[in-house]
């Protein structure tokens, strides 16, 4: 019998993307994604987030800060999941 701790995953209830009157989330985190690899994707989105928003700044294109805006909204929900599921088991 293994008695090594389940590992904790994504929670799988935050929405991002928000569309509609009332506004709905139009995409959701997955649930059960490891907790160390959604760490993971989040850090590989801040460091995009942070190259689009640097360039886009520099070029005055609203087209790589509409891009960082998308992908903040994703990190920020992969981010509130991840702490979620992280407070089910305090």
């Amino acid at each position: 019998m293994n008695d090594s701790p389940k590992p904790i995953t994504t929670a799988g209830l935050e929405t991002f993307l928000e569309v509609g009157d009332p506004p709905v989330g139009l995409l959701r985190v997955q649930p059960g994604i490891a907790i160390d690899d959604a760490y993971e994707q989040v850090s590989v989105l801040l460091s995009y987030i942070k190259h689009l928003l640097r360039e886009g700044d520099m070029e005055d294109d609203h087209k790589l800060l509409g891009a960082a805006d998308y992908l903040t909204a994703m990190a920020k929900a992969l981010m509130n999941d991840i702490e979620l599921a992280k407070n089910k088991f305090r």
